[in-house]
């Protein structure tokens, strides 16, 4: 575990109760669904607040070439909504990151990313994982737009 101790922010692949529970309340999924997840995904790692009140998973991929992080199960705990907490998360990312991805899962958080850095549409189909088929099936699901695509922030 690495941990970024001015801003509160730790990197982790060992993943606990607090994150299972905040993915479980955030998301709706079974345990046994979080945990295939954590278990089976192999180029990831969360990050999140020392607190475990907003989290990302950063997943390793490539969309044209270029190597990117893709951003999956972004979450923050209801009664810590627009605290800031997942623009500090975003933040830390840009901060370390060069090129990272996203699929908005919804036609609100368009917007909310737009505002953030992340631009264009990309074909979900650009987006290539080192990971089993079942661990692709999850992190392109769980987007409710018609036509999903995916979003993309470019570094300097």
């Amino acid at each position: 575990m690495w941990q970024h101790t001015m801003s509160n922010i730790i990197e982790t692949k060992n993943y606990n109760e607090q994150i299972i529970d905040l993915w479980q309340r955030s998301f709706g999924d079974t345990r046994e669904d979080v945990l295939f997840f954590l278990e089976n995904c192999k180029n990831c790692f969360c990050v999140c607040d020392t607190e475990y009140k907003s989290m990302l998973f950063l997943v390793d991929c490539n969309i044209d070439g270029l190597s990117c992080k893709y951003i999956y199960a972004a979450c923050t705990d209801i009664e810590h909504r627009k605290s800031g907490l997942m623009s500090r998360l975003l933040n830390y990312c840009k901060d370390k990151y060069k090129y990272i991805a996203l699929i908005p899962a919804d036609e609100k958080l368009i917007d909310y990313y737009s505002k953030r850095g992340f631009n264009g549409r990309l074909d979900t189909s650009k987006i290539i994982f080192n990971e089993i088929e079942q661990i692709q099936e999850y992190l392109l699901e769980g987007c409710s737009l018609d036509e999903p695509f995916a979003m993309l922030y470019k570094g300097e």
